[in-house]
């Protein structure tokens, strides 16, 4: 059985461990813990890596944040990956710094990533992990605070909270999502 799991992101050295790259830095984390190795291909970084039986194709988009659908839908029709089997990776406002939550689908919330990875796939029904990255800004400052790095305290627990979130990915894919939010959803 194979997964979709996609960190959203936006490419370049200038968004490096930016707030807003959350999603990469939650895909790298799990594919460095599995001594998997990203390779630059068709809309974006990939690699793969068996849980227990189960294939995870992981992506991180190249086609910036705001074009994401073009790169989720490419990878599921390239290798016949269903949308119950996709698991977009995002970062969120509205949760404090660290905070995870995984939904079964729901409103893009004004995130330009899930804006156009819904249009793309004429779908909210898909599965989404959000990794709270606080709103620590004043009025007008939503941009440069997305698109500003991680604070000192934030990095503190940054390890364990990206260990969390491969958890929550392991178990969506072995598990499936109720049980998985069930579980992980309360902490």
């Amino acid at each position: 059985m194979k997964y979709l799991i996609v960190g959203l992101g936006n490419i370049g050295p200038e968004y490096h461990e930016t707030r807003h790259n959350i999603g990469f830095m939650v895909v790298d984390a799990l594919a460095k813990e599995a001594g998997a190795t990203f390779t630059d291909g068709r809309y974006g970084f990939t690699t793969t890596l068996s849980v227990k039986g189960r294939q995870l194709l992981l992506l991180k988009p190249s086609t910036f944040m705001n074009l994401s659908g073009n790169a989720v839908r490419y990878w599921m029709q390239k290798e016949n990956i269903p949308l119950e089997n996709v698991l977009i990776i995002v970062d969120d406002l509205a949760l404090p710094f660290g905070t995870l939550r995984l939904k079964s689908k729901g409103s893009d919330a004004g995130h330009n990533g899930l804006k156009h990875i819904a249009a793309i796939l004429g779908t909210q029904n898909y599965a989404r992990l959000r990794f709270g990255i606080g709103n620590e800004f004043p009025r007008g400052g939503q941009i440069d605070y997305v698109l500003g790095h991680f604070t000192e305290e934030d990095w503190k627990t940054m390890d364990e909270r990206l260990k969390t979130a491969g958890e929550i990915i392991r178990s969506f894919c072995l598990a499936g999502i109720d049980i998985t939010m069930n579980q992980f959803n309360k902490k």
